[in-house]
């Protein structure tokens, strides 16, 4: 296996904006990748996006940031950090440090090389980036 698609499709409010096609990096990143299309199926809601940075969502358990959990348990380690967050459309695990990913991720909507070697770039935006920069506009 070398990669896998899925996709969101996206409402604000109710109202459909739209729909996010992924390309995750599954030879890579198998556990990781498994994890958010296994986590994905649930059909949840919440993201919260930061202007000129990101849109991150994932957390199912409290919604506010701070939740989740992964299919293997609490959280599950880094499995390496070969991609690099070299632009928009980026999908990554959020974490609070090494070894604490669960199920919260986010989407690049800029170079963050900063976050190089701390969090695991896993997948990319396919298709549909206008409709990432949508959901950043909303806030």
């Amino acid at each position: 296996m070398t990669s896998l698609v899925m996709f969101f499709y996206v409402a604000t409010d109710g109202e459909p904006i739209g729909r996010i096609t992924f390309e995750l990096f599954a030879d890579k990143f198998p556990k990781t990748a498994e994890n958010f299309r296994a986590l994905s199926t649930w059909g949840g809601e919440g993201l919260e996006s930061f202007l000129g940075f990101m849109c991150q969502g994932g957390d199912f358990t409290r919604h506010n940031g701070t939740g989740g959990k992964s299919i293997y348990g609490e959280k599950f380690a880094d499995e390496n950090f070969v991609r690099k967050h070299t632009g928009a459309g980026i999908l990554s695990m959020t974490n609070a440090g090494p070894k604490t990913n669960g199920s919260q991720f986010f989407i690049c909507t800029a170079k963050t090389d900063w976050l190089d070697g701390k969090h695991v770039v896993f997948g990319k935006v396919k298709d549909g980036m206008n409709i990432v920069e949508a959901m950043e506009r909303f806030g």
